[in-house]
């Protein structure tokens, strides 16, 4: 972990406070290019866009996508509020990200540690370098938070 590492976290842990619908879970996601710069950034909004798939790495790696013109994200990092399940590990590997950095742990549907380690599993056709934990109180409060108070 390093200061940018906690840096660019703050900033996915703000996305994730101001996301667009109040149902959605509250989980950010930042993608940043090779050069140090956020290239994209997104927030949970599956209930707002009625959506399964669009979680906040998702719709990250989409416009990440777009403004490099490819698929392939390589020397990108992907900074993220919450563990990734199996879908977004799957796209996170998919897109060839470098770095996979995440804030809470999710011990329900974690693919990157917790339940599931796909990204450093050794049939994955490759395999980013996973760092968890980063601000790890701060996020899980905010979730926590928001399921408190369904609860």
């Amino acid at each position: 972990m390093t200061v940018q590492d906690e840096r660019w976290m703050w900033r996915a842990l703000r996305m994730a406070q101001n996301r667009g619908s109040a149902a959605d879970v509250p989980v950010g996601a930042i993608v940043v290019g090779p050069d140090g710069a956020a290239v994209a950034w997104a927030a949970n909004s599956r209930e707002a866009d009625r959506d399964p798939t669009a979680h906040a790495e998702v719709l990250a790696l989409r416009q990440a996508g777009a403004a490099a013109a490819a698929w392939r994200l390589d020397g990108h990092t992907v900074y993220v509020t919450l563990e990734p399940c199996a879908m977004c590990a799957g796209a996170l590997i998919a897109a060839r990200v470098d770095r996979v950095v995440f804030g809470a742990w999710d011990p329900k549907a974690g693919a990157c540690g917790s339940v599931w380690d796909l990204p450093r599993d050794r049939a994955s056709l490759h395999q980013p370098v996973v760092v968890g934990g980063v601000l790890q109180a701060e996020c899980a409060a905010l979730l926590e938070a928001f399921f408190d108070a369904r609860r």
